[in-house]
C-alpha cells in the first residue's frame, strides 16, 4: 500500500473542502486533499455565489440583513428545528467569509434576493467570461484551488477516499485508491469529510428520502455524489441524521438541459396550476419560491403538475417583459418565438409539454379527467372575469384567464439541486458520536451536515446552501488546524 503523511485529510475538494483546506493551511497546517472526480468543484461549478451577511459589498451598498435581523429569519422560518448555534456561527462568519474570498481574488457582480422580498444576501459571482448566471461560481473555484496550491496543499485527483482510519477513538488518517487503482493510506491527526451528498445515487435516494428518481424525482445529478462521505463517517462511529432532498421542481427536460432554460422558464410562471386531478391546490403566486412549490407539488397524485395556459397567454410571453416572475438565475423575461420553442422541444422528444386545440383534448393528451378540468377552468375564469381568487387569494393582477384556443400545459415535478444532511455535527464542525461527544479529529463540513433547514430550504436567505459549505469549510479547517497543534 503507498503511504501519504499530512496534518489533515480533506475527503473531497468541492465547496466545503476547498473551504476547509485552505483555512487549514493558513493556519499552519499541511494538507492533502483526496478527490473522486477529475478536477476540483463539484457541484460548486454549477452555482452562482454564497450568502453572506454583513460583507463589505453589504456595508458600502447600505444594505441588508444584520446578523441579528437573518438569524431571526432563519430560526423564524425553520420553526427552530435546527441546531440554533451552528446557524449562528455560520451566519456570524458569512460576511467575513466574503471578504476572505474577495481578498483572495474573488469578484462579486452584485449582491441579490432571488425573489421579491427575499433578503439580499446572495453575493453572485462574477466570472471570468461571459455574463453571471448558472456556473459563475467555477470561478470562484477556480480562484480557491489556486489559493490552495500555493499555500502548498496537496491535491489528489481521480483518488476517492474509501476508508477513515481509526484507532483508540482518534482519527488517524484515511485510505483511497488512486488513478492507477492502487490503495493509498494517508496517516493524519484529523479529516475533514465534505463529499457532497447523495444525489447521485438513486438507490440512497429511495432508501433515504422515499422518491424514486426518474419516476417522481428529477433532481440533478452530479457524478460522484454518492454517499461515501456519509457511510465513512457512520463506520468511524458518527451519529446519523435526518437527510432530504434540497427540493425544487421543474421539467424533467430543464434539469436534464434538454431543452431551452427560457422556455422551461415560461413553464414556471404563475399561470394555472392544476394536479392530476384537475384540481387546483395552492396559490400560483407563490410559484417564484421553487422550494414551496416543489413541496406543494410533492403531495399531488404522482407527484406531479400541470401548468396550463392558453394562447393569448403564450402571445403575451412573446413580448419583452411578459414573463410575471423574473430572477437571477433565468434572467429572461420572454419567449420571442413560442411556437418555434415548443416546436424544437416536441421534435426533441419531450414527453411533458402538451399542445391542443380544445380543453378536452388537453385533457386526454395529459391524462387529466375531462369533467374536472372543464370545471375548473370555468371557476378559474370567473375569479379572473371578477378579479379575485377565492379558492387561493391569488393577485389579481397575476389572474390570466385560460380559454381561447390553442391550449398550452407542462407537466411539472418535484426536482432538488442534491441532497443534504447525513452527518451530525456541532458549532466548532466537530462529527459526533450517538452519545453527542466529538470524535477527536473528525470534522464534516457542507450538505454531507447540513441539517439546519427545517424541512424546506430557506429561499428568503438567498446562496444558503454554498454559505453554508465554505462557512463551515472554514470552521472546520480552522478548528482542525488548532486540534493539530493541540495534539
Amino acid at each position: 500500500m503507498k503511504q501519504a503523511r499530512a496534518d489533515i485529510v480533506v475527503v473531497a475538494g468541492g465547496t466545503a473542502g476547498l473551504a476547509a483546506a485552505v483555512a487549514a493551511a493558513e493556519k499552519g497546517a499541511s494538507v492533502l486533499v483526496l478527490e473522486k472526480n477529475a478536477t476540483t468543484g463539484g457541484t460548486g461549478n454549477m452555482g452562482m455565489g454564497p450568502l453572506g451577511v454583513e460583507s463589505r459589498i453589504q456595508k458600502q451598498k447600505l444594505i441588508g440583513p444584520t446578523k441579528d435581523e437573518a438569524f431571526k429569519a432563519f430560526m423564524d422560518y425553520i420553526h427552530w428545528r435546527g441546531d440554533a448555534r451552528l446557524v449562528r456561527t455560520y451566519l456570524n462568519k458569512s460576511g467575513d467569509t466574503i471578504d476572505w474570498l474577495q481578498d483572495m481574488g474573488v469578484q462579486f457582480w452584485d449582491v441579490a434576493a432571488y425573489f421579491r422580498g427575499g433578503n439580499q444576501t446572495w453575493h453572485i459571482v462574477k466570472p471570468d467570461k461571459g455574463e453571471p448566471g448558472p456556473g459563475a461560481s467555477a470561478t470562484m473555484i477556480r480562484i480557491m484551488t489556486e489559493r490552495a496550491k500555493k499555500l502548498g496543499v496537496k491535491i489528489l485527483l481521480n483518488t476517492p477516499a474509501t476508508k477513515i482510519i481509526k484507532k483508540n477513538n482518534m482519527i488517524t488518517g484515511a485510505i483511497a485508491r488512486d488513478a492507477s487503482g492502487d490503495a493509498v493510506e494517508v496517516t493524519a491527526k484529523a479529516v475533514v469529510i465534505a463529499t457532497g451528498g447523495f444525489g447521485d445515487s438513486p438507490d440512497l435516494i429511495k432508501k433515504n428520502t422515499g422518491y424514486i428518481w426518474g419516476k417522481d424525482m428529477f433532481s440533478f445529478k452530479v457524478p460522484g455524489l454518492t454517499g461515501d462521505g456519509i457511510r465513512m463517517a457512520a463506520e468511524a462511529g458518527a451519529a446519523p441524521t435526518a437527510t432530504m432532498m434540497e427540493m425544487i421542481y421543474m421539467m424533467p427536460e430543464v434539469s436534464a438541459q434538454k431543452i431551452d432554460m427560457g422556455l422551461g422558464f415560461a413553464f414556471n410562471q404563475p399561470h394555472l396550476l392544476v394536479n392530476l386531478l384537475g384540481e387546483r391546490f395552492m396559490n400560483e403566486e407563490v410559484m417564484g419560491n421553487t422550494t414551496f412549490t416543489g413541496n406543494a407539488i410533492s403531495f399531488q397524485k404522482d407527484k406531479c403538475a400541470f401548468l396550463v395556459f392558453d394562447e393569448n397567454t403564450k402571445k403575451h410571453m412573446e413580448h419583452e417583459g411578459g414573463f410575471d416572475l423574473i430572477n437571477r438565475v433565468v434572467p429572461v423575461s420572454s419567449v420571442p418565438d413560442f411556437d418555434g420553442a415548443i416546436a424544437n422541444a416536441l421534435q426533441g422528444g419531450s414527453k411533458n409539454i402538451f399542445v391542443a386545440g380544445s380543453a378536452a383534448e388537453l385533457a386526454e393528451k395529459t391524462g387529466i379527467p375531462a369533467e374536472s378540468l372543464q370545471h375548473t377552468l370555468e371557476e378559474y375564469n370567473g375569479y379572473c372575469d371578477r378579479g379575485h381568487d377565492d379558492a387561493f387569494n391569488k393577485r389579481y393582477n397575476l389572474l390570466r384567464s385560460v380559454r381561447v384556443p390553442k391550449f398550452y400545459a407542462a407537466r411539472l415535478y418535484c426536482s432538488a439541486y442534491g441532497t443534504l444532511g447525513g452527518i451530525k455535527i456541532n458549532c466548532k464542525a466537530e462529527v459526533q458520536d450517538g452519545n453527542w461527544k466529538s470524535i477527536p479529529g473528525l470534522y464534516a463540513a457542507g450538505v454531507d451536515a447540513c441539517t439546519v433547514y427545517g424541512d424546506s430550504y430557506p429561499f428568503i436567505l438567498p446562496g444558503n446552501t454554498m454559505g453554508f459549505s465554505i462557512n463551515t469549510g472554514r470552521i472546520a479547517g480552522e478548528n482542525a488546524a488548532d486540534f493539530v497543534k493541540g495534539t
